[in-house]
């Protein structure tokens, strides 16, 4: 590394729930690397920002090419239930299909059978329907879907997730209630059509509800950093292992942000090594992840 010259600085970062890791790469290809408490207020705002400024030194921002982030600032919220309070808009008649679910359950033939906690604390049936074929069954009752919409925005709800059936091909009254809910003045409006349009229903929504509880506290993230760094090329690593541009970094992205990070990075150290068969372990201070590599990343 040290005879590969660049003008700018680099950076990588590793943002975990208890600590942060930060790696840079001066103009001369010296490698500098820094650890801190991901949550220090007392001390400073961020801890990636932070560590970015000490390395960097009296040097601007403006020195750096890119910066690279993986995260997990969503995943920490899924598992501690901290994501954005979220209202679920729905086909009428569906209000309890989220907390139905498919059927799949971890012990078969438990007696008492304890459903995940849901993300999302009201629900609103809109009174609509379309066929599968795109043909109105029932015109969505926008009247009666805005009131509903106003009661939650009024309650403190921030972030709508809305999805109707045969959305994923007819998208007319999704598109319909986010025009209403954001002249209500939700912050935050995902469509399941514009999230995960597949077909299959409990997926699409599930996804979008996701997506409505994760986005807004990833949002503010990266509004952070972003007003810090000014305009330098900022990416996140995805739960597929590749990078986003933070203008396209979603929440139903970044769920394993950090563990598809880590097990990249297992996989290009065990390579110096002349190993192509590993199982990396990972134990953070929030989740531990666990990963393996047998030859080829797996994708599901």
């Amino acid at each position: 590394m040290a005879g590969d010259k660049h003008t700018t600085w680099q950076f990588w970062v590793d943002r975990g729930g208890t600590f942060t890791d930060i790696v840079g790469r001066a103009p001369n290809g010296t490698l500098v690397s820094r650890k801190y408490l991901s949550d220090n207020p007392t001390q400073y705002k961020d801890a990636a920002l932070y560590g970015i400024r000490n390395i960097l030194g009296d040097k601007p921002f403006s020195d750096i090419e890119s910066i690279k982030l993986g995260t997990t600032v969503a995943t920490n919220a899924l598992l501690e239930r901290k994501g954005a309070r979220t209202v679920l808009v729905t086909t009428k008649g569906f209000a309890d299909a989220l907390l139905i679910g498919d059927q799949r359950r971890p012990d078969l033939f438990a007696l008492n059978v304890r459903p995940p906690a849901k993300l999302f604390e009201a629900v609103i049936e809109g009174d609509e329907r379309l066929s599968a074929k795109g043909k109105t069954i029932k015109t969505l009752d926008r009247k009666a879907l805005k009131e509903g919409l106003q009661q939650a925005y009024d309650s403190g709800i921030g972030s709508v997730a809305i999805a109707f059936l045969h959305a994923d091909r007819h998208p007319e009254h999704e598109q319909q209630a986010a025009a209403l809910a954001r002249e209500v003045g939700f912050p935050h409006v995902v469509t399941s059509h514009e999230t995960a349009p597949v077909m299959k229903f409990i997926p699409r929504a599930s996804t979008t509800v996701a997506d409505a509880y994760l986005s807004p506290i990833l949002k503010d993230y990266i509004a952070g950093v972003e007003a810090e760094v000014g305009g330098i090329p900022l990416y996140f690593m995805q739960s597929n292992g590749g990078l986003s541009e933070a203008h396209h970094f979603r929440g139903k992205d970044a769920l394993l942000s950090g563990p598809a990070g880590g097990i990249v990075g297992a996989v290009k150290a065990a390579s110096f090594e002349g190993k192509d068969k590993i199982i990396s372990f990972d134990m953070g201070g929030t989740s531990t992840d666990v990963a393996h590599y047998d030859g080829a990343f797996e994708r599901v």
